[in-house]
C-alpha cells in the first residue's frame, strides 16, 4: 500500500540525503587521485561519509517495516536504498585500495574513470532529487537516466583501454594487479549507477 508521493516524506528524504553523501564520496575520490599523497586523509573522510551512508540506510530499512503506508512500492524502496549504499560502498572500497596499496602517480585514464563516475553520480543525485516530483518531471528522471547509462557505456570503453594499457606497458605484475584491482571497482561503480538508472526508470513508468 503506498500513498501520494510529497517531497518531505522520509523515504524520498532519505534517498536525497544518501545520493548527495555519493557526490561528497566522489569528489572526495578525485582529490584523493589528484594528491595521492594524502590518500590516508582522504579515504579515512569518504569512510566517514559511508558510514552516514549506512545509518541512512539502516534508518530506511527500519522505518520501512514499521511504516504501513509508504509513497512507492515496499520493494523498490527497498532496492533504490541498497543500491545507493552499494554506490557509495564502492567509492569507500576504491580509496581504500588506492591508500592501502600505495599507488602513487596516477595513468591519465585512471583521473578520466574517476571524473566519469563523478559525473555520474551527480546526474544519479539531480534524478533522485527529481523523484518526489516524477508525475511532473517524469522526462527529466529519464533523461537523467539515459546520462546514466551514456557515462557507464564511457566507464566501460575506458575500462577497456585501461586494461589494456596496463598490460601493454610492461608494468611490473605486482603494480599490473593494484592497478587492475582498482579498475574493476571504478567500472563497477558505474554499473551500480546503471543499477539505480533503471531502477528509478521503472518507478517512473509506475507511478507517472
Amino acid at each position: 500500500m503506498f500513498g501520494k508521493p510529497k517531497a518531505n516524506d522520509p523515504f524520498f528524504l532519505a534517498f536525497i540525503r544518501h545520493a548527495e553523501a555519493s557526490v561528497r564520496a566522489a569528489g572526495l575520490l578525485r582529490e584523493l587521485f589528484d594528491d595521492t599523497g594524502r590518500a590516508e586523509e582522504f579515504a579515512e573522510k569518504i569512510k566517514e561519509v559511508e558510514h552516514e551512508g549506512d545509518r541512512i540506510t539502516h534508518e530506511t530499512i527500519a522505518r520501512l517495516r514499521s511504516q504501513w503506508i509508504t509513497p512507492l512500492d515496499r520493494a523498490d524502496i527497498h532496492t533504490l536504498i541498497t543500491e545507493l549504499d552499494d554506490v557509495l560502498d564502492m567509492i569507500e572500497a576504491i580509496a581504500e585500495r588506492v591508500h592501502l596499496f600505495g599507488v602513487k602517480d596516477p595513468p591519465a585514464i585512471a583521473l578520466q574513470a574517476v571524473k566519469t563516475l563523478e559525473e555520474s553520480v551527480l546526474a544519479m543525485k539531480k534524478a533522485v532529487a527529481l523523484l518526489p516530483d516524477s508525475s511532473r518531471r517524469s522526462k527529466d528522471i529519464l533523461d537523467l537516466c539515459v546520462e546514466m547509462n551514456s557515462l557507464e557505456n564511457q566507464a566501460d570503453a575506458l575500462f577497456r583501454t585501461a586494461i589494456a594499457e596496463l598490460f601493454q606497458n610492461g608494468t611490473d605484475p605486482l603494480s599490473v594487479m593494484k592497478w587492475r584491482e582498482i579498475y574493476d571497482r571504478l567500472e563497477a561503480a558505474t554499473d551500480i549507477v546503471e543499477d539505480v538508472a533503471n531502477t528509478l526508470e521503472g518507478v517512473v513508468m509506475e507511478y507517472s
